[in-house]
């Protein structure tokens, strides 16, 4: 269902866009006119996106979990901006199919969005995915939002979201008059209502997993923060790449302290070989790799959204409150058997939660037994 809410626009709204106008390049041709703007995906990003769009977008607002195979123009006729969320943020409610068929239809719904959005004139395509695509390990440095992802997608859902990221580089080199601009958002790990992420599993299991000798700064931002930088980009007409995060980083031990929880620290050659052991038995559906996102830093700078005036409304340490208010009691699994749809649900998140649980274990047998 459509909704139309046209906002007053403050002074300053304006100069931030103005200035971002000149910045860009873009003038008058380059900021969004009149006409819808058409929200792709399912999820509570997608949700919070049609919701603040709702509110502060000129023109209506279309919400649509896929594009139709055949003539996807005309399901985007009269768009002056299509927004494809490419992350669910919603393990709970996976798509059917296998890996690679999940894959294949996310990377196909990218191709439809690019090619319905030129055949119908539509003049800016904003892709939501995430900052993990940049990769996570020990020492990394801060993400800045001209850095470019790996080209090549590995397996699990961050392969996914290279995998559309790489049809939609192929597509922004594109020239021609009805070739829309291309404008990717890499959200850091995102909370809210309905979020269910690797990150937020993370926070379920009975102790913070950590990976002995590193240290991570841990870094996190709202859906409603993530849809308000997809409506600037879009009144903007922006093109190009910029992170979303909130501030300021947490370290390890502000977290733990903030939680009320404890950590468990393994030694990387046991948490990654257990979790690879797992995968190759079949009780994680994904490779070990995954892991990494929630025991190595993987930050960002939101340089561009902030020289446009963005900032969060939501601090991190507020996110984190938001995160285990919304994880409080739902997945407990150092009290109950992990069964067959939690790990399909979400393999790093499982990962974790069995890792750690079972490394509490070990210590308690130690104890009794030493």
């Amino acid at each position: 269902m459509s909704r139309q809410v046209r906002s007053e626009r403050s002074q300053a709204r304006t100069d931030a866009r103005d200035d971002a106008r000149a910045r860009d390049g873009a003038g008058d041709d380059g900021a969004a006119g009149a006409g819808d703007v058409v929200v792709l995906g399912r999820g509570p990003i997608a949700a919070a996106v049609v919701a603040r769009l709702a509110l502060d977008a000129g023109g209506a607002v279309r919400a649509l979990p896929d594009l139709p195979e055949l003539a996807p123009e005309a399901a985007l006729a009269g768009a002056r901006a299509v927004v494809l969320v490419a992350d669910d943020a919603d393990l709970s409610a996976l798509r059917p199919g296998t890996a690679d068929q999940r894959r294949a239809a996310l990377v196909s719904l990218a191709q439809r969005t690019v090619a319905g959005a030129r055949t119908a004139g539509v003049r800016q395509v904003v892709a939501v995915t995430s900052a993990m695509v940049h990769g996570a390990q020990p020492d990394r440095p801060v993400i800045t939002d001209d850095e470019a992802p790996p080209t090549a997608p590995g397996d699990g859902h961050v392969g996914d979201l290279v995998a559309v990221e790489a049809v939609l580089a192929r597509a922004a080199t594109r020239r021609g008059p009805r070739m829309p601009s291309i404008m990717v958002l890499r959200p850091a790990a995102v909370v809210g209502p309905g979020v269910d992420t690797l990150v937020t599993r993370h926070f379920a299991a009975p102790r913070v997993l950590a990976v002995r000798g590193v240290e991570r700064d841990w870094q996190l931002v709202h859906v409603e923060d993530v849809a308000s930088a997809v409506e600037l980009v879009v009144r903007l007409g922006w093109s190009g790449a910029a992170t979303v995060a909130a501030q300021p980083l947490l370290s390890s031990s502000a977290v733990e302290r903030l939680a009320g929880m404890r950590r468990i620290e393994l030694a990387a050659v046991t948490a990654f070989g257990t979790a690879e052991r797992l995968h190759r038995v079949g009780v994680l559906p994904v490779p070990a790799a995954e892991l990494a996102y929630v025991v190595y830093p993987w930050t960002v700078d939101p340089a561009r959204l902030r020289a446009a005036g963005w900032t969060a409304t939501h601090d991190t340490e507020e996110c984190l409150r938001v995160l285990l208010a919304g994880v409080r009691g739902r997945v407990a699994l150092a009290g109950r058997q992990v069964d067959g749809r939690d790990v399909a649900l979400g393999a790093a998140g499982a990962a974790v939660a069995l890792l750690g649980t079972a490394a509490v274990w070990r210590q308690a047998r130690a104890r009794r037994h030493g």
